[in-house]
């Protein structure tokens, strides 16, 4: 059998992603060009037989997955929530930083919402059933569980995450070098024409209302 190999989508644009709010538990729906690129997600994700599908049960999430094409099959995985960002909830960057200077939220987490290592272990609990599964597996779920993701898989540390940065409607490939945890692409954006899934590919880099 190949070698697993694991893609993380994250979901398309939302209008909080374009603002640069902290979107965690709030429900809100993709933006019409959040719902384009995620079709591109089509005939690429179509190249690879998908053993398994998990889906963040929050709406951004779960149309990005059936917009590409793979909802029919996916089950919802609550683990796969994007980070609680508890009273910072809907705020940017500049907003909290005006409360609290020098917040970094994968040192310093979220009053009434979650730390690093709450999301790690969520995290962890995926990433434990991913490996359990014979072939590969598709994940769709937001930006920074996904950098914890990034981090966990290769045995850093959450707070690693810092240094993965992600932009929406990305997609991530996991795999193996030689028995041992490896990150194959990170950040390839899906609005590209083709992708070649065997062979590299440039990442874009991230806006500074992306990164949050």
């Amino acid at each position: 059998m190949s070698v697993q190999r694991v893609f993380l989508v994250r979901h398309g644009e939302t209008d909080w992603s374009l603002s640069g709010q902290h979107t965690g538990t709030t429900d809100i729906p993709l933006t019409e060009n959040g719902r384009t690129l995620s079709r591109h997600l089509v005939p690429i994700l179509a190249k690879v037989r998908f053993a398994r599908i998990f889906t963040s049960p929050l709406q951004r999430a779960r149309e990005t997955c059936d917009l590409a094409g793979l909802g029919e099959r996916a089950e919802i995985d609550h683990d796969l929530l994007e980070w609680n960002y508890g009273d910072y909830e809907g705020l940017t960057s500049q907003e909290i930083h005006a409360k609290a200077p020098g917040w970094l939220l994968f040192r310093d987490g979220c009053p009434g919402g979650e730390n690093p290592e709450d999301v790690g272990r969520r995290v962890d609990a995926v990433i434990e059933r991913v490996r359990a599964v014979q072939g590969h597996v598709a994940l769709f779920a937001h930006g920074h569980v996904f950098r914890v993701f990034g981090a966990r898989w290769i045995s850093l540390p959450a707070a690693a995450g810092c240094h993965l940065l992600l932009d929406t409607a990305t997609l991530c490939v996991l795999s193996y070098y030689r028995g041992i945890p490896a990150i194959k692409r990170w950040n390839t954006p899906v609005a590209a024409e083709e992708i070649q899934l065997t062979s590299p590919l440039p990442s874009r880099s991230s806006s500074a209302v992306q990164e949050r």
